[in-house]
Parts: structure tokens; sequence; C-alpha cells
């Protein structure tokens, strides 16, 4: 384990908290202290013992514990829906992928891991600062900039047409308020096969967007579904499910082009009388979006290009500008830490 990147350390309780090792860096808990030099040169999968015999696994972080515990300004697609949408979206190695809606860059991780090198994601953006924030947060996971990876920020409408060729697209992923908005760019860059996947919070979000796809006649029937996550208890003769779980987080929608000039075939069940679409313009507060705070957002930005200097020189602290040439910099104040998010 070296200077400059991460690691998840475990304690007894099973509690989760990611370090960004720095050569300087001292890490204090309720589970005892010790100064990141301890676990620096040493392998991953190191048992450490505190001054207070308590004993702490370091590991480096897989990417869906990394998920949960990076800076964030938007929601971020949870691990159980990101592989969802990367099986069941069928995205494969060299795919050509647009994703639009990056939030905190939760899912661009799963996508380019899925793609891989040879592959290309065309993640848009409408807010610079999300944005901002997404980059930061993917380019510490692969340790720089991703050679599939291509950022643009403004509405999918606008930005698509220039950045694809119409029915060049494998696959689509929409994560925003109304995708129901973007139908038409989406067909139009969408190769015949490929596969539309949207992701939604709530029902009415779900029922219009998916009306909305069947009445353009330029899509197979669509498949809608949510997933939830329950663990169990398993110690010897007392096995049960766990207390709590990862419920409701979205619903996800697929749904695949059609060649041009055709149209799909009849259903011959049709939805009951009254079962349309709402009309009219839809606001965040009518789908139950939360809106996030500027001071937050420049406040996760301010943290992700901190930690970035962090990465690359190994240090949690810097010289001030005044300090004179060959003067010891000041440690770092030990700062309480704090579970990650589960």
């Amino acid at each position: 384990m070296r200077a400059g990147e991460r690691v998840q350390l475990t304690d007894s309780k099973g509690r989760l908290y990611t370090v960004l090792l720095t050569v300087d860096g001292y890490f204090q808990s309720q589970r005892g202290s010790f100064r990141h030099t301890e676990l620096i040169g040493r392998p991953e999968g190191t048992v450490l013992t505190t001054a207070t015999g308590h004993e702490l696994l370091a590991l480096r972080p897989l990417l869906s514990d990394y998920v949960l515990s990076m800076p964030r300004g938007a929601a971020v697609v949870y691990p159980k829906d990101a592989g969802q949408i990367v099986q069941m979206g069928d995205i494969f190695p060299g795919a050509t992928v647009v994703e639009a809606g990056v939030g905190s860059g939760a899912l661009s991780m799963s996508l380019l891991s899925a793609v891989g090198e040879r592959g290309h994601l065309i993640s848009v953006e409408r807010r610079e600062d999300f944005a901002d924030i997404a980059i930061g947060n993917v380019e510490s996971w692969f340790g720089g900039p991703h050679p599939a990876w291509e950022v643009r920020t403004g509405d999918l409408a606008d930005v698509l047409p220039d950045a694809v060729e119409p029915g060049s697209v494998d696959r689509m992923v929409l994560d925003m308020l109304a995708p129901w908005e973007n139908l038409a760019v989406a067909a139009d860059a969408l190769t015949p096969g490929g596969v539309l996947t949207a992701y939604v919070a709530t029902t009415t979000q779900l029922s219009r967007f998916v009306e909305d796809l069947r009445a353009t006649e330029q899509f197979t029937e669509p498949q809608a579904w949510e997933s939830m996550v329950r663990t169990w208890h398993v110690q010897g003769l007392a096995v049960r499910p766990d207390h709590r779980m990862i419920g409701h987080t979205g619903f996800l929608v697929t749904t695949r082009r059609l060649a041009p000039g055709h149209v799909p075939p009849q259903r011959t069940r049709r939805p009951a009388k009254g079962a349309y679409p709402a009309d009219g313009e839809w606001s965040p507060v009518d789908v139950g979006e939360r809106a996030v705070s500027d001071k937050k957002i420049r406040r996760v930005r301010r943290d992700i290009h901190r930690r970035a200097e962090m990465e690359q020189t190994g240090m949690a602290s810097q010289p001030g500008p005044t300090a004179q040439p060959g003067s010891p910099s000041q440690p770092s104040q030990p700062s309480a830490a704090t579970p990650d998010e589960a």
C-alpha cells in the first residue's frame, strides 16, 4: 500500500472507514489510532493492532465500497442498480455508450469498467459543477483520465446530435428528471437493436416515460422493474434476515430500438380507460426531487480538488506560502474518523 492511495479499514464490529494514505497522515477513531506510515509499504490484507488493543483490517476498497463513501453532490446510483444497468442494459467491451445525467460519477465508473479502453462512453451533464465533481471522483478511482471517457455539459437534445452520428450508439442510459423529453434524440442516435435504459425514482416518472415510449412506436415493448437487497445474518444455527435492507432506490426500464420504418407489433391487451400520462410540464417538486444547496456543491468541489492534490503528492499537509526552504512542515492534526455510509 502506497502514499496517495485509499484503503478501507474494517473494525471488529464491521464498521468501515475509508482513508487516503499520506506520509504525514494520522488516523483516529473510537477503536484506536495509528500513523499512516504503519500501513504504507505493507501488503493489502494487513491486520493492524492499535495501542488500545483493537484490530483493524486494511484492504483497498472495491468499486461498490468507493461509490458509497466518495464525495458527492447529486445522489449516486447504488451498486445494486448499477449492476442491473450493466447486465440488463447489455453494456459490453468496446461499446459506444451515451450516459445522460452524470451526477457524482458512480454509474460512469461501472460503465467505463464494462466498455473498457476500447469502448467509448459519452457522459452528458446539464450542470457544470456536478460534472466537475464526477470527473474528480472518476479520475481518483482510475488513477487519472480514462481513455474511453468523454464528458460534455449541456442538454442532451443539444449536445448529442453534434457528438455522435445518427444510428451509431450501441447503448444509452438516461438518468434524469424527465427522460421522456429525450426519446426523439435517443431514437436518432441508437443503432437498430440498440438498448435504451432509463433510471427513474418515482411511479409517476415511470408511468409517463413508459407511455410516452410506447407512443413513439420506435421501440420494443418496455420492461420495468426494481430490485431490493436484503442481507442475512449467518452465525452457526442463527441464520435469519438482517433487520435492515436496501429497499427502493429507483425503477429501471429497458427497451430496444426498432429498425427505421417499422412499428412494434400490436399489443393484444390494452391498458384500462383513464390510464394515460399527465400532460403539461413537470417540475422537480412534482416528482419529489430534493434540491442540493449551492453551499454543499462548493464544499464537495473543494474537497475533490484537495483530495487530488493529496493523491498526487502523498502529503496531507503542505508548507504555507511563507515557509522557508528546508523548514519542516507542520504535521496535520488528527481528526476523528467517521464510518462510511451504508
